[in-house]
């Protein structure tokens, strides 16, 4: 198998995992822990479970308060999701592969649960002295926050190798001796 097929199964089960793991800390929410019943619990000096329901995409913006709403905004994230999927199969480097299976696997998470509830399910409450740098999130969130920032990072300060046959070296000469990019 070659390396940019076994970096993109990869990809995939990477993004299996984030979700199954977003989807089994939701379950804690709403089963054993009865957020939604409870509402907040305390935990520790700087985060707390409080439960929210979010029907809007990031920060509450686009609310989908109508059933019409709500499905045109799960049609539109799957979309973005089917884009993420078609775009990670053509990539080759790990890095870019893996940024891409947090940000499906956590799009796959919260559009299950809009498809499940109408809302998406945050808890995670992060503070520090009162200060909250960041809203009431889930495991979904942060790993697409995660995997858009490693993105970012990569397209802005990792330099891109050049494909065989645009340049001057050795392989693009040979394109048999041709060595993979991680």
């Amino acid at each position: 198998m070659s390396r940019p097929a076994y970096n993109r199964i990869f990809g995939l089960a990477l993004a299996a995992l984030v979700f199954v793991a977003d989807q089994f800390t939701k379950w804690l929410m709403i089963g054993p822990l009865q957020l939604q019943a409870r509402g907040h619990i305390d935990l520790l000096p700087f985060f707390d479970l409080t439960w929210t329901e979010n029907r809007g995409i990031s920060l509450g913006l686009f609310s989908a308060d109508t059933t019409q709403a709500r499905w045109m905004l799960l049609a539109l994230t799957g979309l973005i999701s089917l884009v993420i999927v078609i775009w990670m199969m053509r990539e080759r480097l790990l890095g870019d592969i893996a940024a891409l299976a947090l940000v499906l696997g956590g799009a796959l998470g919260n559009i299950r649960d809009r498809m499940t509830y109408g809302y998406v399910v945050d808890f995670a409450d992060f503070q520090v002295w009162g200060y909250r740098p960041f809203l009431i999130f889930n495991l979904a969130d942060a790993a697409i926050t995660i995997g858009v920032v490693i993105l970012l990072v990569r397209a802005l300060f990792m330099r891109e190798k050049r494909e065989p046959g645009h340049g001057t070296g050795p392989a693009d000469r040979n394109p048999d001796h041709s060595a993979e990019t991680f």
